[in-house]
């Protein structure tokens, strides 16, 4: 089985779409008038959830009609945030099948299913026409791949000359051993997590003007302290939440992202990069 193969295994869930739907039932909500915000808790799957996909947005120069990639759209809450508060139109790409269903399937029952449009591949193998895009992004994807150069070149063939590129992904802080499993890979085998200076470097090699980047180590610390608080408060995990995506070893993934992120040695990280 080769690395792709692999990381699609270690994110597919069968009868995804089906738990969701239960999980919101569970919660008092009709499935039949469902909005963004109703499914926020479960498809914006990196650490800070909604507030951090608003946070990336409000970095960009975003306008109505802008056409953005999202690369390694998982169920789809990051684009479907850019279409309906943005005016954007988003494409989406995955390699796992499970989620790419399930993210069309969500967005077809919150209105948006002519605003956003997902598909199985690679985003090694982008198969896009070169500069068909205004801008794109990525939320925790390249933890998963190893050849960022590569990675990073192709997203900058099929963007505009101008056109953003912003990335929110976890990077190495500090010394330490990581532990697994983790949200992204169950075994160091599909985990390449980097630091900042090898994104910048890689990023300008790919013909981007790297602007801006921040550490949100201090929001994923808070993040996760409201985990704990809604843990602690009824014992279990609510209905809805991380935990339908994560499967049944969530908990110990979770255990060892926050002691990794508390000890200094990984932080979710904002990169802005232009296309020259």
């Amino acid at each position: 089985m080769d690395l792709e193969q692999s990381v699609a295994r270690h994110y597919a869930k069968s009868g995804l779409e089906e738990q969701i739907l239960q999980a919101l039932r569970a919660t008092g909500l009709d499935i039949d008038r469902l909005t963004t915000a109703d499914l926020a808790p479960v498809d914006e799957f990196h650490v800070g959830g909604r507030p951090a996909t608003v946070h990336l947005a409000e970095q960009l120069a975003l306008k109505p009609g802008q056409h953005l990639l999202d690369i390694g759209s998982g169920l789809g809450g990051p684009s479907r945030y850019f279409a309906e508060a943005h005016g954007a139109r988003v494409t989406g790409i995955d390699l796992t099948d499970d989620y790419v269903r399930t993210a069309a399937a969500l967005a077809r029952r919150v209105g948006l299913g002519d605003k956003v449009s997902y598909r199985q591949g690679s985003a090694l193998d982008l198969p896009f026409a070169p500069g068909s895009f205004d801008g794109a992004y990525m939320l925790h994807v390249g933890m998963n791949i190893a050849d960022k150069p590569a990675l990073f070149a192709g997203i900058r063939r099929m963007l505009k000359p101008g056109g953003f590129f912003a990335v929110y992904d976890v990077m190495r802080e500090g010394d330490g051993e990581l532990l697994f499993p983790l949200p992204w890979a169950s075994d160091p085998a599909a985990s390449f997590v980097d630091t900042v200076p090898a994104y910048r470097q890689a990023l300008s090699d790919a013909g981007f003007a790297v602007g801006a980047t921040l550490s949100r180590r201090d929001v994923a610390l808070e993040f996760f302290k409201q985990m704990r608080a809604s843990l602690s408060a009824s014992g279990k995990p609510p209905a809805l939440g991380l935990h339908l995506v994560m499967g049944e070893t969530q908990p110990q993934k979770m255990a060892n992202m926050i002691r990794l992120v508390e000890g200094g040695v990984i932080a979710p990280v904002e990169i802005i990069a232009t296309a020259l």
